[in-house]
């Protein structure tokens, strides 16, 4: 089990010092990841009123980092083009020396999708034409003519570091988006709404597939939203991601039983995002070395 963590991104705590401490500490103590979400316009949810540009966010990470992994979790493809998409994280995958995983996901917001201009129709075609305009890119010589894409004969320079390109997980809540994130991905992300508990039956989706396609066994990276209580929960009914720091390291090892192959702690959904900035800091680094990966294998 790879065990990650989310960077301060949203919120209070999305503040430049922060996210450079939290980076470097992470990577100190051993995790194997970083990763931050993308959200264009401010919305109710405490979580979604003030974040920052999730590729930014991480080449600014990579320059203060040189091993953990930096993700992110996810791009919404139909606000971006693939072309431009492609271009920034082949740039990302260089500046950090081979480091990007690459989450896309359909988009929800009515209001993302009109600020965009984008269209919410024929989502799983889209999405598979979009994989496939990504990796014909980043292949060196590439040529497109596609019902939502079209790229003529081109190259695109630099390819990135890790071939033959980023690593590309795809989010998805229902059956058939989950199937598809292995029929045509390199694994599936969760959501931060995915309940854990029954995680299982998803990961079973994801694996047929993969199988399906004739693709290698896929990743299975859980966002993990925690719920941190300071005591111990009762075991019935309790949430894998639940209760005090031993019950949360518990729930952990639980979930590589179910098939999770890599976990990030996510505290951008805790309630410490709105706390003053001294007062979130201390706390995601309260957080940071009291979960360090050890013993998780």
């Amino acid at each position: 089990m790879r065990v990650g963590f989310g960077l301060p991104v949203s919120g209070s705590w999305a503040a430049p010092d922060i996210l450079a401490e939290v980076a470097a500490e992470a990577e100190r103590l051993g995790y194997d990841s970083l990763w931050t979400f993308q959200r264009l316009l401010s919305a109710d949810a405490p979580v979604y009123r003030s974040v920052l540009d999730p590729i930014v966010a991480l080449a600014f990470t990579a320059a203060r980092t040189s091993r953990i992994r930096l993700g992110v979790a996810v791009i919404n493809l139909p606000f971006v083009s693939p072309v431009v998409l492609a271009k920034q994280i082949s740039t990302l995958d260089v500046l950090s020396d081979g480091r990007v995983d690459l989450g896309l996901g359909g988009g929800w917001s009515p209001d993302e999708f009109t600020a965009t201009g984008a269209s919410s129709a024929h989502r799983a075609r889209r999405t598979r034409e979009y994989v496939a305009v990504l990796r014909a890119l980043w292949s060196g010589e590439a040529s497109f003519d596609g019902e939502f894409y079209t790229v003529p004969p081109s190259r695109m320079e630099p390819r990135p570091v890790q071939r033959p390109g980023v690593p590309i997980l795809l989010g998805g809540a229902v059956p058939a988006a989950i199937r598809r994130a292995g029929e045509i991905g390199d694994g599936w992300v969760s959501r931060s709404a995915t309940d854990l508990s029954g995680i299982a039956a998803d990961i079973a989706l994801v694996r047929q597939g993969a199988e399906s396609s004739g693709r290698p066994e896929p990743r299975i990276v859980c966002r993990g939203v925690l719920k941190l209580t300071g005591a111990e929960l009762p075991a019935d009914g309790r949430p894998p991601l639940a209760g005090s720091y031993e019950q949360i390291r518990e729930g952990t090892a639980w979930l590589a039983t179910q098939g999770v192959t890599e976990v990030f702690y996510d505290l951008n959904w805790d309630p410490l995002a709105g706390l003053e900035p001294a007062a979130a800091r201390d706390r995601a680094l309260e957080i940071l070395h009291d979960l360090a990966p050890v013993g998780l294998g």
